[in-house]
């Protein structure tokens, strides 16, 4: 019987960021994935700079735009552009950005099985069984999970999510006058009630429009989403997909591990509260994963996540607290020169969300708010299974 050094659940950035780091140390890796790349995947697909210094030097970035511009709207109105000198974010696909960080896991000495469902996990003190669909087993002296906030290892280790909301988008093609208008600059819309906005992404022939509300504001997700087409002009653009998805944020003492078994990227609940960017937490977090296991301490991964990525996303679950209260005055505060330079930083990966919170201006703001009364609020309860 083979045993697996490491078996990674999932073949998105986090599992393929994990492999690749433990295959590049000697470890034997074995990746499974119930899908086949190159596959749609649901996500706005814009690199911010944290991300890109991540896969640096390992892949050669799928690039369908380069944005220098941005344009904000309030619910559609009291818009304004701010342009910087240099690109902001970089627009991809995500079935070709996938597919990359696939072939480089394997170039650095991952196997990678596509179609194979994982089913279960159990362990004992030295391995970890993984049961597939097929009624065949894989073992492994270590799993990383990486099969998103639904998938069997989250369940496995316990995850527990305490923020979920309802992202939905459609993939538009659109004609070259179109892409013309876009081209280089996207567009970030505060929504019409607590905590939404909507994006628009340029990738070349294609936009990415979407909005994202909290769970339990299906309804007024939707309607958003269809009044957001409306005003752009963009209703009646057949779409080459259309779909939503939930994303979950773990609770603060949620597990990161149980045993042999670790979690990250979605399946972890990593990712930033307020503005639900996902990517760079998938990608960092699966890369400290991979340098846990090819250590040989496993202990040193949920220590590493708590000390590089949790005081982030503390500040961004405030920020959003923030945004939820008074969007209108964090429309203001990012037209100022000083809110303008903070969102230029943080899209080249020079300022996180806890260094932000301790800025002067956006202290002042969030001192203004804590003595105001919020206009509506958004739903909270708790943490979810």
């Amino acid at each position: 019987m083979i045993i697996w050094d490491l078996v990674v659940v999932g073949a998105g950035p986090a599992g393929l960021s994990a492999a690749r780091e433990a295959a590049a140390a000697g470890v034997r890796t074995l990746v499974l994935d119930r899908a086949v790349h190159p596959r749609y995947k649901t996500c706005g697909g814009g690199l911010i700079g944290t991300s890109l210094s991540m896969v640096a030097g390992r892949i050669e970035v799928p690039a369908h735009d380069r944005v220098d511009r941005v344009t904000f709207t309030r619910d559609g109105r009291w818009g304004f552009t701010r342009r910087h000198g240099t690109p902001l974010v970089t627009m991809v696909r995500r079935e070709e950005f996938d597919d990359r960080l696939r072939a480089a896991a394997v170039s650095a000495g991952a196997e990678v099985r596509e179609g194979v469902a994982v089913r279960a996990l159990d362990q004992d003190p030295d391995t970890v069984r993984v049961r597939l669909a097929d009624g065949s087993t894989v073992t492994a002296r270590t799993v990383i999970g990486a099969d998103g906030s639904a998938g069997v290892t989250a369940r496995h280790v316990g995850v527990r999510y305490g923020q979920v909301d309802l992202g939905l988008e459609r993939e538009l093609p659109v004609s070259p006058a179109q892409a013309a208008r876009w081209r280089g600059r996207l567009l970030l819309d505060w929504g019409p009630f607590p905590g939404a906005y909507g994006w628009v992404f340029p990738k070349g022939d294609l936009l990415t429009v979407g909005v994202i509300g909290a769970r339990g504001e299906g309804e007024r997700t939707r309607a958003y989403l269809h009044r957001f087409l409306d005003r752009l002009g963009l209703a009646q653009v057949p779409a080459a997909h259309d779909s939503g998805h939930l994303t979950r944020c773990r609770v603060d003492d949620s597990p990161l591990a149980h045993g042999r078994v670790l979690v990250a990227g979605d399946a972890a609940g990593l990712l930033e509260p307020w503005t639900r960017e996902g990517i760079s937490y998938a990608l960092r977090s699966g890369t400290l994963a991979g340098a846990a296991v090819a250590a040989g301490d496993l202990d040193r991964y949920p220590r590493e996540v708590h000390e590089r990525l949790v005081p982030s996303m503390r500040a961004g679950r405030r920020m959003l607290t923030l945004f939820a209260r008074r969007p209108e005055l964090c429309h203001a505060l990012v037209a100022t020169p000083a809110g303008w330079s903070m969102f230029v930083r943080f899209c080249q990966g020079r300022l996180s969300f806890d260094r932000t919170m301790d800025r002067l201006p956006v202290r002042a703001v969030a001192a203004l708010l804590d003595r105001r009364p919020a206009r509506g609020r958004r739903p909270a309860g708790p943490p979810v299974p």
